[in-house]
């Protein structure tokens, strides 16, 4: 077939150059061989379908009578005619749009906002891409109009549903997990974290069982009365205290492939869990200078999943995320005795700069590049306790810190590192990480404490000239009777997940008289123990109230 189709198009090339020689008229620019798009487009174009029909006329000259000449010259002017009617045509709705683009006249630019003539100029640009030059300017005057135009669609429905979080009033309370954690004595929550697709919630507990709960699907209908408590899906056993976990940062529930979680407990070494199987998919494991296991006390994914870093005693490991192992780059944080020191207890990136930020037991925060581990800045000294959680602002300008037994959360600005544009008070009187977190616009701050108290910040009320001060809470709500230690703010929905519950320990009295005041002081003081306890996995909303007859739920649920 090829030998045929070489001769076939060799003969109709070599007619066509010997016709268009003989009327004085240039060969045809219609290749021999064209994909079938080509065709349809030269079929229905009447100025290329002219030469056919000269072709056929010129062939038949000396046969042919006068008449018959006569009549083909006559259809091969009125061709020629139909394609300079199109050119004109084309040309007119080119002066329709000229307007528009240059912006020469103001009345063209009004009559193009009012919308009159607009088909004129979607029919001028399919027309003027096939006409070269024009086609080229007019793409290049209607490109950023449809640029903006996209960008808008795209990011329409995200500012709409961050702008749906709404803390003029309290959140309504939609349902949670308890039974969950009544089997075991004293299974208090340890923390709560949306997937990064927010399909899930991953939480720890005591018990050193990630579990993984699914978004209810009611909350999308607001058929909020039918909400029955939550069961997780998935549970992935650790062998002792689990220290850290976090979410793979590109997770998409659609392909499993993505679906996976770390974390890292005391004696064992970096898992990475199926969140859709919960079985273990490979593991890290990291040595210390004695050729000894040793536990990561920190996890954290870098922005495009590439690589994990661990915290540990003056050292950030990384391990490149597929490749599994004991291969990693060790990053020391003290280098001849300067540097941060202590145990890295918590990691955070920057989302705009290749830099990332470590939290230590020592009290201090420093930042660090992401291409060799180069200790950038090194933040005073300012917590009265150990770091226990750190965050960066969306635009990455500013670093939230809080410590363990310390009162305030510390923002530092960035661009002048050492300064603090203002703390946020919040009530922590336990060793425990009280996690806090920053809904996706950056505007509200939320963290839990020890009595239970969720408190929500507007960051945007602080004073604009940066002079360090309190700045006071928009909205305080008694989430939990017990200590509020987790909380989760969805990627882009306005919902809330918290986690409460805390280590109880006895009275004193409660251990000492004889078994009357055993039975009676004792056993009231530990009724009254058990009904502070509250270990609870709860899902709120905190967007604009649904229908009206949710209404009176919202107050019922409240009130319970």
């Amino acid at each position: 077939m090829s030998d045929s189709g070489g001769e076939g198009g060799g003969v109709s090339g070599s007619a066509a150059g010997q016709d268009s020689e003989g009327d004085g008229e240039p060969p045809q620019h219609v290749p021999p061989l064209l994909p079938e798009s080509d065709y349809a487009e030269v079929e229905e174009t009447p100025g290329e379908a002219a030469p056919p029909s000269a072709k056929r006329s010129r062939m038949g000259e000396e046969e042919m009578g006068l008449e018959e000449v006569v009549e083909s010259e006559e259809k091969e002017l009125g061709e020629v005619e139909e394609s300079v009617r199109v050119d004109e045509e084309m040309r007119a709705q080119e002066n329709l749009i000229r307007p528009a683009q240059t912006g020469e006249l103001l009345q063209g630019e009004e009559e193009v906002q009012k919308g009159e003539g607009a088909a004129a100029i979607a029919e001028g640009v399919e027309e003027c891409h096939q006409n070269g030059d024009e086609g080229h300017e007019e793409g290049e005057t209607e490109r950023p109009e449809e640029e903006c135009s996209s960008s808008r669609s795209a990011d329409s429905p995200s500012v709409g549903q961050h702008l749906a979080l709404d803390f003029t009033h309290d959140p309504q309370m939609l349902t949670g997990s308890w039974n969950e954690y009544s089997n075991f004595p004293e299974n208090y929550l340890r923390g709560c974290k949306w997937a990064p697709d927010g399909s899930c919630i991953l939480t720890n507990s005591a018990d050193n069982v990630l579990r993984v709960y699914n978004l209810p699907p009611e909350i999308y209908s607001y058929a909020w009365d039918l909400l029955p408590e939550m069961s997780p899906v998935l549970r992935m056993a650790e062998g002792d205290t689990i220290y850290d976990y976090c979410w793979y940062p590109n997770m998409n529930s659609l392909e499993p492939e993505t679906c996976f979680l770390a974390s890292s407990s005391r004696d064992n070494p970096v898992h990475i869990w199926d969140a859709f199987y919960g079985e273990v998919r490979a593991s890290f494991r990291p040595y210390n200078h004695l050729d000894e296991l040793t536990a990561a006390h920190s996890l954290c994914f870098s922005p495009d999943g590439t690589q994990l870093y661990c915290g540990f005693d003056k050292t950030v490991r990384v391990f490149y995320t597929e490749r599994p192992g004991r291969d990693c780059e060790e990053r020391p944080t003290v280098v001849k005795k300067q540097g941060q020191s202590g145990i890295i207890s918590c990691l955070g990136f920057s989302p705009c700069q290749a830099v990332y930020a470590c939290g230590s037991y020592s009290r201090c925060a420093g930042l660090y590049s992401c291409q060799d581990g180069t200790l950038l800045a090194l933040l005073p000294t300012r917590h009265h306790g150990g770091l226990t959680h750190l965050l960066f602002s969306p635009d990455g300008n500013y670093l939230y810190t809080g410590g363990r037994k310390d009162p305030e959360i510390l923002c530092w600005d960035l661009r002048e590192p050492g300064k603090v544009v203002f703390s946020l008070k919040r009530n922590v009187t336990t060793n425990q990480r009280i996690y806090f977190d920053l809904d996706p616009s950056g505007r509200y701050l939320l963290s839990g404490d020890t009595e239970g108290v969720v408190s929500v910040w507007d960051t945007q009320t602080a004073p604009p000239d940066g002079h360090e001060e309190l700045l006071q809470p928009q909205l305080r709500v008694q989430a939990h009777w017990d200590c509020t230690n987790g909380i989760s703010v969805h990627p882009f929905m306005p919902l809330l997940a918290t986690s409460s519950g805390q280590r109880q320990f006895p009275w004193p009295a409660d251990s000492e008289g004889d078994s009357a005041s055993d039975t009676e002081g004792g056993g009231a003081g530990v009724s009254q123990q058990e009904v502070k306890q509250d270990n609870t996995l709860s899902l709120w909303w905190a967007g604009p109230l649904g229908p009206p007859a949710d209404e009176d739920q919202s107050t019922a649920v409240l009130e319970v």
